[in-house]
Protein backbone atom coordinates (compact mmCIF):
# COMPACT_ATOMS: atom_id res chain seq x y z
CA UNK A 1 0.00 0.00 0.00
CA UNK A 2 2.84 2.40 0.83
CA UNK A 3 4.29 2.20 -2.68
CA UNK A 4 0.93 3.10 -4.30
CA UNK A 5 -0.04 5.99 -1.99
CA UNK A 6 2.16 8.60 -3.78
CA UNK A 7 0.40 7.82 -7.07
CA UNK A 8 -2.78 9.60 -5.88
CA UNK A 9 -3.02 13.27 -6.91
CA UNK A 10 -3.14 14.19 -3.20
CA UNK A 11 -4.03 12.53 0.08
CA UNK A 12 -4.24 13.44 3.74
CA UNK A 13 -3.13 11.62 6.85
CA UNK A 14 -4.68 8.33 7.95
CA UNK A 15 -5.70 7.41 4.40
CA UNK A 16 -6.38 3.70 3.96
CA UNK A 17 -7.15 1.92 0.70
CA UNK A 18 -7.04 -1.57 -0.71
CA UNK A 19 -4.14 -1.98 -3.16
CA UNK A 20 -6.26 -4.63 -4.92
CA UNK A 21 -8.74 -1.88 -5.89
CA UNK A 22 -8.73 -0.10 -9.26
CA UNK A 23 -7.77 3.59 -9.29
CA UNK A 24 -7.01 6.29 -11.86
CA UNK A 25 -4.53 7.50 -9.24
CA UNK A 26 -3.52 10.88 -10.69
CA UNK A 27 -7.10 12.18 -10.82
CA UNK A 28 -8.09 11.27 -7.25
CA UNK A 29 -7.78 13.74 -4.35
CA UNK A 30 -8.35 12.34 -0.85
CA UNK A 31 -8.70 14.12 2.50
CA UNK A 32 -7.76 13.08 6.04
CA UNK A 33 -9.12 10.01 7.82
CA UNK A 34 -10.49 8.24 4.75
CA UNK A 35 -11.01 4.51 4.31
CA UNK A 36 -11.90 3.37 0.78
CA UNK A 37 -13.01 -0.13 1.76
CA UNK A 38 -12.23 -3.40 0.05
CA UNK A 39 -11.81 -3.60 -3.76
CA UNK A 40 -13.16 -0.18 -4.76
CA UNK A 41 -13.22 1.02 -8.37
CA UNK A 42 -12.43 4.76 -8.69
CA UNK A 43 -11.93 6.00 -12.24
CA UNK A 44 -11.87 9.44 -13.82
CA UNK A 45 -9.68 9.59 -16.89
CA UNK A 46 -10.11 13.31 -17.68
CA UNK A 47 -12.11 14.60 -14.73
CA UNK A 48 -11.40 14.30 -10.99
CA UNK A 49 -12.70 12.50 -7.95
CA UNK A 50 -12.46 14.61 -4.78
CA UNK A 51 -13.04 12.93 -1.44
CA UNK A 52 -13.30 15.01 1.74
CA UNK A 53 -12.33 14.17 5.32
CA UNK A 54 -13.73 11.43 7.59
CA UNK A 55 -15.18 9.40 4.68
CA UNK A 56 -15.80 5.65 4.75
CA UNK A 57 -16.66 3.26 1.93
CA UNK A 58 -18.07 -0.23 2.20
CA UNK A 59 -16.64 -3.00 -0.01
CA UNK A 60 -16.65 -2.73 -3.81
CA UNK A 61 -17.86 0.87 -4.17
CA UNK A 62 -17.65 2.27 -7.72
CA UNK A 63 -17.01 5.96 -8.37
CA UNK A 64 -17.05 6.89 -12.05
CA UNK A 65 -16.04 10.39 -13.13
CA UNK A 66 -16.58 10.92 -16.82
CA UNK A 67 -18.57 9.16 -19.46
CA UNK A 68 -18.48 8.24 -23.14
CA UNK A 69 -19.50 10.47 -25.99
CA UNK A 70 -22.67 9.00 -27.51
CA UNK A 71 -23.96 11.73 -29.81
CA UNK A 72 -21.87 11.21 -32.95
CA UNK A 73 -23.97 9.82 -35.80
CA UNK A 74 -22.09 7.42 -38.07
CA UNK A 75 -19.36 6.68 -35.48
CA UNK A 76 -19.00 3.72 -33.19
CA UNK A 77 -18.74 4.83 -29.55
CA UNK A 78 -15.66 2.63 -29.28
CA UNK A 79 -13.89 4.74 -31.94
CA UNK A 80 -14.44 8.12 -30.24
CA UNK A 81 -11.17 9.19 -28.61
CA UNK A 82 -10.69 11.07 -25.36
CA UNK A 83 -9.59 14.20 -27.25
CA UNK A 84 -13.00 14.32 -28.98
CA UNK A 85 -14.97 14.44 -25.75
CA UNK A 86 -16.97 17.50 -24.77
CA UNK A 87 -16.63 19.04 -21.29
CA UNK A 88 -20.04 17.64 -20.32
CA UNK A 89 -18.81 14.13 -21.15
CA UNK A 90 -16.26 14.22 -18.33
CA UNK A 91 -17.74 15.67 -15.17
CA UNK A 92 -16.03 14.89 -11.90
CA UNK A 93 -17.36 13.58 -8.61
CA UNK A 94 -17.18 15.33 -5.23
CA UNK A 95 -17.70 13.50 -1.95
CA UNK A 96 -17.80 15.96 0.92
CA UNK A 97 -16.81 15.35 4.57
CA UNK A 98 -18.36 12.77 6.91
CA UNK A 99 -19.91 10.60 4.17
CA UNK A 100 -20.54 6.87 4.34
CA UNK A 101 -21.02 4.98 1.07
CA UNK A 102 -22.39 1.46 1.44
CA UNK A 103 -21.31 -1.79 -0.17
CA UNK A 104 -21.44 -1.93 -3.98
CA UNK A 105 -22.93 1.54 -4.35
CA UNK A 106 -22.23 3.27 -7.68
CA UNK A 107 -21.66 7.03 -7.92
CA UNK A 108 -21.73 8.45 -11.45
CA UNK A 109 -20.19 11.52 -13.09
CA UNK A 110 -21.25 15.02 -12.12
CA UNK A 111 -22.49 14.03 -8.67
CA UNK A 112 -21.72 15.80 -5.40
CA UNK A 113 -22.51 13.89 -2.23
CA UNK A 114 -23.15 16.46 0.48
CA UNK A 115 -21.46 16.31 3.83
CA UNK A 116 -22.90 13.97 6.41
CA UNK A 117 -24.80 11.97 3.77
CA UNK A 118 -25.23 8.20 3.72
CA UNK A 119 -25.50 6.22 0.48
CA UNK A 120 -27.18 2.84 0.94
CA UNK A 121 -25.67 -0.41 -0.23
CA UNK A 122 -26.29 -1.12 -3.91
CA UNK A 123 -27.57 2.40 -4.68
CA UNK A 124 -26.88 3.98 -8.07
CA UNK A 125 -26.32 7.69 -7.50
CA UNK A 126 -26.87 9.66 -10.71
CA UNK A 127 -27.70 13.07 -9.23
CA UNK A 128 -26.31 15.08 -6.35
CA UNK A 129 -27.18 14.20 -2.76
CA UNK A 130 -28.07 16.93 -0.24
CA UNK A 131 -26.11 17.23 3.01
CA UNK A 132 -27.22 14.80 5.75
CA UNK A 133 -29.53 12.91 3.39
CA UNK A 134 -29.83 9.14 3.39
CA UNK A 135 -30.26 7.85 -0.16
CA UNK A 136 -30.90 4.43 -1.60
CA UNK A 137 -32.29 2.59 -4.58
CA UNK A 138 -31.82 2.50 -8.35
CA UNK A 139 -31.74 5.29 -9.22
CA UNK A 140 -30.94 6.59 -5.74
CA UNK A 141 -33.45 8.93 -4.13
CA UNK A 142 -33.63 10.61 -0.76
CA UNK A 143 -35.24 8.24 1.73
CA UNK A 144 -34.96 10.61 4.68
CA UNK A 145 -32.52 12.91 6.44
CA UNK A 146 -30.31 11.75 9.29
CA UNK A 147 -31.83 14.31 11.64
CA UNK A 148 -34.21 17.24 11.73
CA UNK A 149 -32.82 20.71 11.00
CA UNK A 150 -32.28 21.65 14.68
CA UNK A 151 -30.27 18.49 15.32
CA UNK A 152 -28.18 19.04 12.18
CA UNK A 153 -27.43 22.58 13.40
CA UNK A 154 -26.33 21.25 16.82
CA UNK A 155 -24.15 18.64 15.07
CA UNK A 156 -22.61 21.33 12.85
CA UNK A 157 -21.95 23.57 15.87
CA UNK A 158 -19.93 20.79 17.55
CA UNK A 159 -17.82 19.98 14.48
CA UNK A 160 -17.37 23.07 12.31
CA UNK A 161 -16.24 26.66 12.86
CA UNK A 162 -18.97 29.24 12.34
CA UNK A 163 -17.65 30.16 8.89
CA UNK A 164 -18.07 26.55 7.66
CA UNK A 165 -21.48 25.71 9.12
CA UNK A 166 -24.53 25.25 6.95
CA UNK A 167 -27.18 27.94 7.39
CA UNK A 168 -30.59 27.13 8.88
CA UNK A 169 -32.36 28.58 5.84
CA UNK A 170 -30.37 26.43 3.42
CA UNK A 171 -31.04 23.27 5.43
CA UNK A 172 -34.76 24.03 5.78
CA UNK A 173 -34.98 24.60 2.04
CA UNK A 174 -33.20 21.30 1.25
CA UNK A 175 -35.38 19.30 3.62
CA UNK A 176 -38.57 20.93 2.27
CA UNK A 177 -37.53 20.43 -1.37
CA UNK A 178 -36.71 16.75 -0.86
CA UNK A 179 -39.90 16.13 1.14
CA UNK A 180 -41.99 17.69 -1.62
CA UNK A 181 -40.15 15.78 -4.37
CA UNK A 182 -40.64 12.47 -2.58
CA UNK A 183 -44.42 12.68 -2.95
CA UNK A 184 -44.65 13.90 -6.56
Amino acid sequence: MVIYRPLFAAHGRNFRFDPAGTYSYGTIYVGHDVHLGMRPFLDASRSTIRIGNKVIFGPEVTIRGGNHRTDLVGRFMFDVRDAEKLPENDLGVVIEDDVWIGTRAVVLQGVTIGRGAIVGAGAVVSRSVPPYAIVGGVPARVLKFRWDVDTILRHEEKLYPLSQRLAREALESLVADESARKWR
